[in-house]
């Protein structure tokens, strides 16, 4: 056994306990795969980081994202928490950007006052979804056909599938039916009226251990490229995401020139060490 630098964190909140946790391990190069899983099975997250040594001369740091079932090639609240934790450790950038490399290559970020920022990664996967897929997710979410729309695949590899909901009451009130939902990751988003934020947004992950994600990087910027790229959203706005759990998560998004950015707060609620 070995012990290692574990942090615990709340991304996407500048209040702790408001965010989405994260469970950071430092310097996990020594860590099997199944090590690996077996500690993000344990935390019971929605995602568990490992950062290792990279293997190309253009990161800073590589990291390895689990979920309590899989590992996923990027996830967004994952990069900005885990970056947060690598520079809390004394981690110093080689250029402009710090550069993450993950599973879907070199993710850039960029320190915004007191937030971070990342670069939104490409989408695999885009266009309407099947009639029949559409309706699918309709009913798992519980919504009459006129409260949808539109639907979009913003998959930027974790396979999100979205939903546009004409009203934010509609998105709040959502109780999904998991067993009509597993296999899928669907996001949900409405327009604000009046208020703090522009949009408000869910996640259901079903069969994960939390079948509901309280506050969604890559998400958010999937959904951005989607709202954003269609007229339906302006180049800069806020996005609430955790309200029906309790939370206040805020997901700010920036388009500069070709790049969708995505930021938000990271603050460390734990910090020791753990023996793996």
């Amino acid at each position: 056994m070995n012990s290692y630098a574990f942090k615990q964190l709340d991304v996407f909140s500048n209040a702790a306990l408001k965010g989405n946790p994260l469970a950071v391990v430092l310097g996990a190069d020594a860590l099997t795969d199944a090590q690996m899983a077996a500690f993000a099975n344990w935390t019971n997250l929605s995602e568990t980081t490992f950062v290792l040594k990279p293997t190309t001369p253009e990161a800073d740091y590589r990291v390895r994202i689990f979920t309590t079932r899989q590992e996923l090639p990027f996830a967004g609240h994952p990069t900005l928490g885990t970056c947060h934790a690598w520079l809390e450790a004394g981690g110093q950038a080689k250029g402009e950007y710090i550069v993450q490399e993950c599973g879907v290559g070199l993710v850039r970020i960029r320190r915004d006052q007191a937030r971070l920022a990342f670069a939104a990664p490409p989408l695999v996967r885009t266009g309407e979804p099947a009639p029949e897929l559409v309706e699918r997710i309709r009913a798992g979410l519980g919504l009459p056909p006129e409260a949808v729309v539109a639907a979009q695949w913003v998959d930027n590899g974790p396979g999100w599938v979205a939903l546009l909901l004409d009203d934010r009451a509609r998105v709040l009130a959502i109780r999904p039916d998991d067993s009509r939902l597993a296999g899928l990751k669907v996001g949900v988003v409405a327009p604000w009226k009046d208020g703090e934020a522009d949009f408000e947004v869910r996640a259901f992950i079903a069969g994960e251990g939390m079948a509901e994600d309280p506050v969604t990087g890559s998400l958010n910027a999937s959904l951005a490229q989607w709202l954003i790229g269609s007229g339906r959203a302006p180049a800069r706005y806020v996005a609430s995401q955790g309200t029906a759990l309790g939370r206040a998560g805020r997901v700010s998004i920036e388009r500069i020139g070709d790049d969708i950015w995505v930021g938000g707060h990271a603050l460390t609620c734990i910090d020791g060490r753990v023996t793996l």
